[in-house]
């Protein structure tokens, strides 16, 4: 098992590692430079014209580390359904943006149709399967209750959730593939305590792909994830809290996109209905950036949130 998840762990950081040099002076040569919003922080005009689509470097990295190291089971080839058909959406999602001009990229319609039909696809294969019920796991009670078909909705919010969730976090350098690797890593712990352990190798890859990436990532960013890279990894975050039946634990280990949402979402509401902002600027970690915090110290602190969130999850078991 311990092999295993090295070699996973290896082979993931290794290609991401290997192929960054090569890569991202390509995408400089094909001209896929992020565009950032004229309502942003000005710090971060400086960062317009960084590449982006560096995702394709992690999620390659994570297919190839888990392909090699955990038997290709049913639960593995979901998880990566899942994770693949979320970069898939996230690909088109930027290319439209970068290579084709159109700032909004995918319309909302569209990106939700393609994520109701991969969360379609998981409810098909997870409930016939793999067993999963339709009940729901409370962490600190210890108890399960039967929704029925509450749970196709639930699981529904959780996998869409998650993946947009984790798509808002990736606005500062490395901050989005640092909490993905806390959250994953926690993960991994997860799914060896609840017998899970080719899931267990599937999180080691992805977190070893995240830290990986970083080398590229962390400030001054030479390379963005973009949304190839964090709608994907939100799927993956989303398939493992599902396959695993922790999506109530999955909000406290996820702690940081939960906010990250959450923070849009109050922000919206509050200047539609009242006209005010409850927030400097959402998500809330420009709020933070906007009150005088360096971007450093935000990446940092939430680094540090989601590492408490995490000890708290794992407490809950």
């Amino acid at each position: 098992m311990e092999t295993s998840l090295l070699i996973a762990a290896v082979v993931a950081a290794g290609f991401v590692l290997v192929t960054g040099p090569f890569f991202i002076p390509e995408l400089h040569k094909l001209k896929f430079g992020q565009s950032i919003r004229e309502e942003g922080p000005k710090s971060h005009q400086a960062k317009s014209g960084t590449p982006t689509m560096g995702g394709i470097m992690i999620i390659l990295g994570i297919t190839i580390g888990t392909a090699v190291a955990a038997p290709l089971s049913t639960e593995i080839l979901l998880a990566l359904f899942i994770t693949l058909g979320h970069f898939v959406l996230g690909f088109l999602d930027d290319y439209i943006k970068v290579v084709k001009k159109r700032n909004l990229g995918l319309k909302a319609k569209q990106k939700m149709l393609g994520q109701i039909v991969i969360a379609v696809v998981t409810m098909i294969i997870g409930t016939r399967m793999l067993g999963i019920d339709t009940s729901v796991w409370l962490p600190i009670a210890n108890t399960s209750i039967n929704i029925g078909a509450g749970y196709y909705f639930l699981l529904l919010f959780v996998m869409v959730g998650t993946s947009n969730a984790v798509n808002l976090t990736d606005g500062l350098d490395g901050l989005a593939s640092g909490t993905m690797a806390i959250a994953a890593s926690v993960y991994a712990v997860i799914c060896l305590n609840m017998g899970h352990t080719d899931l267990a190798i599937f999180c080691a890859a992805v977190v070893a792909a995240c830290l990986a990436f970083l080398r590229f990532n962390a400030h001054p960013a030479k390379v963005f994830m973009g949304d190839t890279g964090s709608l994907a990894l939100g799927g993956a975050l989303a398939a493992v809290g599902i396959l695993t039946h922790t999506e109530v634990l999955l909000a406290v280990v996820g702690l940081i996109f939960v906010c990250e949402a959450l923070s849009v979402i109050i922000q919206v509401i509050s200047f539609k209905s009242t006209g005010k902002r409850v927030f400097r600027m959402s998500p809330i970690h420009h709020h933070f950036e906007l009150g005088g915090w360096s971007e450093w110290k935000v990446v940092f602190v939430f680094w540090a949130v989601g590492l408490l969130a995490g000890i708290a999850g794992l407490c809950m078991l």
